[in-house]
């Protein structure tokens, strides 16, 4: 072998060992060790830091490993309810009193089957809750297996955001856009959590897993005010009907009643979302 190829073929083997070791780590992401162990934690710290304070569920075979991390975090509690639906219908209440994210859980089967009474009324409801939808582990999904179920049919009506992790690479960006959907939203986000993904080491992600907290406000273009204004003046007894689209307005909705001599009338929704202040984050 010539003497001036033996430097170029080291460069060469440098440089595909590096290439093997890139390609290792893509496929083998660096367990995270600061914050989170397993993807339970993983799962319970990113609910903490997003303003969830309780679980509502009933323990079972599946959340294991999801209840031992609340165990282990001293700001959610785990709160322990005698039927699944009871706890989907209090967090529901939970967001809709606080403003704040609710949350319930449900193990595989029957557990997360009872979650779908409370959930439908979050989602009808603008409540942002977010389920924890257990299911059996992985390996097992299309075999039958017991207490088997099909969660993107069964809360597919029920939900904004619905969707069954399967890897940990996968988990940190799906409960980022579960618990993001859920707050912008207003309604329901299920994420689908196998029992054997609960227990594996959580991953590092390069994506973003913060969540933003955001109070847009809707206002009528200058032309369908202007219209309105002239419709209010072109009539002499006017009754307000203010639905849930007051919410937040309730010192303007007197301010108008009072000008325009005007009685008031809600809507049941509308009723006390416009005496209510909304205590958010």
């Amino acid at each position: 072998m010539c003497t001036d190829t033996i430097p170029v073929l080291a460069y060469v083997k440098i440089e595909l060992f590096f290439a093997d070791i890139c390609y290792y780590q893509r496929i083998n992401p660096k367990p995270i060790t600061d914050m989170a162990k397993k993807i339970a934690e993983q799962l319970i710290n990113t609910l903490a830091e997003s303003g969830v304070e309780r679980i509502y569920a009933v323990t079972g075979d599946s959340l294991n490993e999801v209840n031992e991390a609340v165990r282990k975090n001293n700001k959610i509690k785990w709160i322990h309810v005698r039927h699944e639906e009871t706890g989907a219908y209090a967090a529901a209440a939970e967001a809709q009193l606080t403003g704040r994210p609710g949350c319930c859980a449900g193990s595989s089967g029957p557990g997360h089957v009872h979650l779908i009474n409370g959930l439908y009324d979050a989602q009808r409801s603008g409540a942002p809750v977010i389920a924890i939808a257990s299911t059996i582990p992985s390996g097992e999904f299309g075999t039958e297996y017991f207490q088997e179920t099909n969660t993107i049919k069964l809360f597919n009506d029920c939900s904004y955001y619905n969707e069954v992790a399967t890897t940990p690479k996968q988990f940190p960006r799906m409960l980022q856009s579960a618990i993001q959907t859920a707050i912008t939203r207003k309604g329901v986000a299920v994420v689908g959590l196998p029992g054997d993904l609960a227990k594996a080491s959580a991953v590092s992600v390069d994506s973003s897993v913060r969540n933003y907290f955001t109070q847009p406000e809707v206002c009528p273009s200058e032309e369908d005010l202007i219209l309105l204004a002239d419709l209010l003046n072109s009539h002499e007894r006017i009754t307000l009907f203010c639905g849930i689209g007051c919410r937040g307005a309730h010192e303007e909705v007197i301010a108008l009643s009072e000008k325009l001599n005007a009685p008031v009338a809600y809507t049941f929704k509308g009723k006390w979302k416009c005496n209510t202040k909304i205590r958010t984050r």
